[in-house]
């Protein structure tokens, strides 16, 4: 049997936490932020978890993760 490939693009976007969570960044934090408020970008800064809907999506793109 061949090996399970991980996908490389979802490597870099999402880590796998201790207790199971998977931590991803928000978007919207690259380009054109002179016309965003100081307060979104702090916000925008944190990291966040993905949604109990999506988590099932991601794991299979981390098969080895």
């Amino acid at each position: 049997m061949p090996k399970v490939k991980t996908k490389r693009a979802a490597a870099k976007r999402f880590r796998i936490l201790p207790s199971g969570k998977i931590r991803r960044n928000h978007a919207n934090k690259q380009h054109i932020l002179t016309k965003k408020k100081r307060a979104r970008l702090n916000k925008l800064k944190k990291s966040a978890y993905v949604v109990a809907s999506d988590v099932k999506l991601v794991l299979r793109c981390l098969p080895n993760g």
